[in-house]
């Protein structure tokens, strides 16, 4: 069982005796003497969808969910179903656009080293890798003597997902991006 602390982004827990993902992590450390950090985790039930805010300090415990994770290669889209094809048996799994939610902003065509998320063998959600690297589609010019300077600017990639970039990236370049904090790490 994983400490408050240790929990990421993409987590399966058990809460209320429910399958609950974790799907946003904040952190706050009060001023108080005395006073431990707390994580307030933004929870999505499994497969119902239903949103839940949770407050722990960081040395409580959490129940991981008992689930199977299969490696697996995002596929195609289907109107709203995704579907995502398994490494080792070749099985596909398909997936609602509303449980994938905002991950899908991080999913390109043929992009593996995804998890699927599996609980008495019925797909109910997946776990991406820690980076992808994505197309900017659209950002500003570059600026003479922006690499001199630490200056960041808007900039959309290829699947929609918005982020800052350093001043030096251009439109058509690839980047690589943090799926967990949602930044810029460099040039893919």
């Amino acid at each position: 069982m994983p400490r408050a602390s240790e929990v990421k982004r993409g987590f399966v827990v058990e809460h209320q005796q429910r399958v609950w993902t974790v799907r946003e992590i904040n952190r706050s450390a009060p001023t108080a003497r005395g006073s431990g950090t707390l994580f307030r985790f933004k929870l999505e039930s499994i497969p119902e969808g239903d949103r839940q805010e949770l407050t722990l300090k960081g040395d409580e415990m959490l129940k991981e969910a008992d689930l199977l994770r299969r490696q697996s290669t995002y596929s195609y889209q289907d109107g709203d179903e995704w579907v995502f094809m398994d490494d080792e048996d070749f099985s596909q799994y398909s997936l609602m656009a509303s449980t994938i939610g905002d991950d899908r902003l991080f999913i390109t065509e043929g992009l593996g080293n995804i998890f699927v998320l599996l609980i008495e063998g019925r797909p109910v959600g997946i776990q991406l890798p820690q980076s992808v690297a994505l197309e900017v589609s659209d950002t500003a010019p570059v600026l003479k003597g922006a690499t001199a300077s630490k200056s960041a600017k808007p900039a959309t990639t290829e699947t929609g997902l918005e982020i800052m970039v350093p001043d030096y990236i251009t439109t058509g370049e690839k980047i690589r991006v943090n799926t967990e904090s949602r930044e810029f790490m460099s040039r893919a």
